[in-house]
C-alpha cells in the first residue's frame, strides 16, 4: 500500500533541501520543488514599479504551453496523496521578517502571447494616455480576499473585457517586495511563472498584496485612453494545503477525475467501464472515500438495481478492482437495493472493523453496513434517529458525514428524497451518536436548523469542531411548494460549530459584482481538507472545496473553487474569497468533489497545465 501520510518532522527531513539562490539564502520547501531557471532572486534593483530597466518579454497566457497527460497506471509512475504537513514549523518559516526582497523584476513585462503583438513601449504608451471614464476590467481570478495556500496552483489574473479596451496593465504590489510586479498584454489572462510563484512563497506569506488591471485602447501606436483601475486583496498562508481531490464530471458521461493541490493537470481517476463489480455499470456518482484513500464508495446505474452500492480500488494498476476485504454478504447488500451518499470514519477502519454508514431504501433511514461480513444475514442494521421528527411523518434521513473521532454522525433531517438524493425540504441538519452501531437520540445542529432555510450536505472539519454544509432560504416557491435541494440556484455554503452554535456565511459565496450575485450561482456541496493547517502563532487553517456556477467563461456549468476559513489563538474566525482551480477542464461540468488523502496517481511537477 502506498504511504500517503508522513509525520511532520519526517516530512520535513525528506523535502528540505538547502538551494543557493544568489545570495537570499532559499530553503527549498518540497511542495513547491526547486525554483527554475530565470528567477529574479537576488537580482539587482535596478527601479521600482517597473520603471528602470529593458522590458523582460515574458509568456504567461492561454495555450502557450502543451498540456501534459499523464498515463494511468503507467510503469515507474508512483502513486502519491499528495500528502504534505499540513503544520508550520521553524523550517518550513523561511521568510526574514522586516527584510525587503527582490524578487520580483524592476523591468515591466511584456508578455508575448496571443494574437496581437503586446508593443514593446506599453508602459510609455500608458503613462502617455489620458485617464478615460471607463470602468477597468472585471477581475475575476483573483477574487477579492483571496487566501492561497502555499502549494497553490501558480496565480492566474484574469478578467472580462470591456468593450473597447484591447491592452492591459496587470500590477502586483507585494508588502516585503521592493518591486512591484507589471505585466503588459493584449489577453485577458497573465500567470505568474513558476520561478516568481517559487519566490513568493518563500518569501511573501502573510505579507499583503493587491493585483489592479487597468485596461486601454490601442490604437495604431498609441493608447488614447486608460481604464479606471479593478482591484484586488490577496495573500499567501504560511501552510499548504494537503491531500489529493477526486470529483465528478458529467460532460458527455459521468466519470471521477482528481488531484493533488498544486497539480497543473487533472488525471482520470475511475470510469463506469473500470468498474469490476459488479459489470455493466454505466454511471458512477455520490463518491466518497475510504479512510485509508485507496478506494471509492459510489453509487451507480447499471448492473444491479438504480443506485446500488459498491466499493472500487482507484490506486495506479488497481483501478477498478474489488476490495480484497469485501466480504460476500456485505457485497450482497450493498447491490440490493437503492443507496445514497456513504460516510466512513478512521475510528472504523481497521481489519475487523470496516463500517460503513449509508442512506438506504430512497433515503429513508441511516444504516450501518460490516463491509467484512461474509453472512447473508447481520451484515447491516439501522441506525435508531430517536426524536427525529421526520422519522415520524414521512420523512427521510440522508447525506451522513462521520465524525473523524467515530463517535458522532451529522445527517439531513428532511422531508423527502428519491434516487440516491436528497430532493425536498424542510431539510435541517441533526446529529446521532454512533453508539456501537446502535445510533440513539437525533439532536438538532443549532445554527443548522432554522425553520426558515434548508440546510444540507454537512461535512465534519478534520478535527471535528465545525461542519460546513449548504444552505438555502428559498425553501418554497411562489406558489408555496417545496423547492428542490438538488442543484439549487440559491445554494450557499455556511460554517458552523459541530457542537451548534452561530453559523457563519463564507465570503467565498459572493463571486465579483460585475459577473454574478449570490444567491444565484449555486454554491454547494462543501468538503473540508483532510488536516487543518496551524501556523507558528496558533492560527488554523480550515481549507474547504465547493463547487459554483459562477465562471462566466464555462457556460454556466458548475466548476470546482476552494477557499478558507482561518480561527485565531482566540477563537475568532476569518473567511475568505473563493479560489478558482484553473486546471479542471473548463469546458466540463466539475462537481460534488471530495477532497481526502486519495492514493491516486502521482503527477510529476514538470507537467504544466492548460495556462
Amino acid at each position: 500500500m502506498t504511504l500517503k501520510r508522513f509525520q511532520a518532522a519526517a516530512i520535513v527531513a525528506a523535502t528540505l533541501t538547502a538551494a543557493s539562490s544568489a545570495c537570499e539564502g532559499k530553503v527549498n520547501v518540497g511542495w513547491l520543488g526547486a525554483p527554475e531557471s530565470g528567477a529574479s532572486s537576488g537580482s539587482p534593483v535596478s527601479g521600482v514599479g517597473g520603471g528602470a530597466g529593458s522590458p523582460v518579454s515574458m509568456s504567461g497566457g492561454l495555450t502557450v504551453i502543451p498540456t501534459v497527460t499523464p498515463t494511468p497506471g503507467g510503469a515507474g509512475i508512483p502513486s502519491d496523496a499528495g500528502a504534505a504537513s499540513a503544520v508550520e514549523t521553524p523550517a518550513t518559516d523561511t521568510k526574514v521578517p522586516g527584510k525587503t526582497y527582490t524578487d520580483l523584476p524592476s523591468a515591466p513585462v511584456i508578455d508575448t502571447t496571443g494574437g496581437a503583438a503586446t508593443p514593446a513601449n506599453a508602459a510609455a504608451l500608458f503613462a502617455a494616455a489620458a485617464q478615460g471614464a471607463q470602468a477597468g476590467p472585471c477581475l475575476i481570478e483573483p477574487e477579492n480576499s483571496a487566501l492561497y495556500p502555499r502549494n497553490w496552483l501558480r496565480p492566474s489574473f484574469r478578467w472580462v473585457v470591456p468593450v473597447g479596451q484591447n491592452v492591459f496593465e496587470v500590477r502586483l504590489h507585494v508588502g516585503n517586495q521592493a518591486n512591484d510586479l507589471v505585466v503588459y498584454t493584449t489577453q485577458n489572462l497573465w500567470t505568474l511563472p513558476k520561478d516568481l510563484w517559487a519566490a513568493l512563497d518563500q518569501d511573501s506569506y502573510d505579507e499583503p498584496m493587491t493585483v489592479t488591471v487597468r485596461g486601454g485602447a490601442l490604437e495604431g501606436n498609441a493608447v488614447t485612453s486608460v481604464s479606471s483601475v479593478s482591484t484586488a486583496a490577496m495573500s499567501i498562508a504560511p501552510v499548504p494545503a494537503p491531500g489529493s481531490v477526486v470529483y465528478w464530471t458529467t460532460t458527455s458521461s459521468t466519470a471521477l477525475k482528481g488531484f493533488r493541490i498544486g497539480d497543473e493537470v487533472v488525471e482520470p481517476v475511475l470510469t463506469p467501464a473500470q468498474v469490476q463489480q459488479p459489470g455493466g455499470t454505466n454511471c458512477v456518482g455520490c463518491h466518497t472515500a475510504t479512510p485509508d484513500g485507496d478506494y471509492a464508495s459510489f453509487c451507480i446505474l447499471g448492473g444491479g438495481p438504480d443506485w446500488s452500492n459498491t466499493l472500487a480500488d482507484i490506486q495506479p494498476g488497481q483501478t477498478g478492482k474489488t476490495a480484497p476485504w469485501l466480504g460476500a454478504g456485505a457485497s450482497a447488500f450493498l447491490a440490493s437495493n437503492a443507496f445514497g451518499i456513504s460516510t466512513f470514519s478512521p475510528a472504523h477502519w481497521i481489519t475487523g472493523d470496516r463500517v460503513e454508514i449509508s442512506m438506504y431504501q430512497e433515503q429513508s433511514e441511516l444504516v450501518w453496513i460490516d463491509l467484512e461480513s461474509a453472512q447473508s444475514t447481520g451484515q447491516w442494521g439501522k441506525l435508531a434517529l430517536t426524536g427525529d421528527p421526520q422519522q415520524t411523518s414521512g420523512g427521510a434521513a440522508g447525506a451522513p458525514s462521520w465524525s473523524h473521532d467515530g463517535n458522532t454522525i451529522a445527517y439531513v433531517s428532511l422531508a423527502s428524497s428519491t434516487t440516491g438524493r436528497l430532493l425536498n425540504g424542510p431539510a435541517d441538519i441533526y446529529t446521532v451518536p454512533y453508539n456501537n452501531k446502535l445510533g440513539g437520540a437525533a439532536t438538532p445542529v443549532v445554527g443548522a436548523n432554522d425553520p426558515t432555510a434548508n440546510e444540507y450536505y454537512p461535512a465534519f472539519s478534520p478535527d471535528d469542531k465545525y461542519i460546513v454544509f449548504t444552505k438555502t432560504t428559498d425553501v418554497t416557491d411562489a406558489k408555496g411548494q417545496p423547492v428542490s435541494l438538488y442543484d439549487n440556484a440559491g445554494a450557499e455554503v455556511d460554517v458552523v460549530p459541530a457542537a451548534g452554535g452561530k453559523a457563519t456565511r463564507f465570503v467565498a459565496n459572493d463571486p465579483p459584482a460585475c459577473v454574478a450575485q449570490s444567491p444565484g450561482v449555486t454554491n454547494s456541496w462543501p468538503k473540508t481538507a483532510p488536516d487543518v493547517g496551524v501556523a507558528l502563532d496558533g492560527r488554523r487553517f480550515y481549507w474547504v472545496i465547493f463547487s459554483s456556477r459562477r465562471d462566466p467563461f464555462a457556460m454556466q456549468e458548475p466548476q470546482l473553487y476552494v477557499t478558507a476559513f482561518v480561527v485565531d489563538s482566540g477563537g475568532n474566525m476569518t473567511t475568505h474569497s473563493a479560489l478558482y482551480l484553473w486546471n479542471q477542464p473548463e469546458a466540463e461540468a466539475n462537481h460534488t468533489p471530495s477532497w481526502e488523502n486519495f492514493g491516486i496517481q502521482y503527477i510529476p511537477p514538470t507537467s504544466i497545465g492548460p495556462r
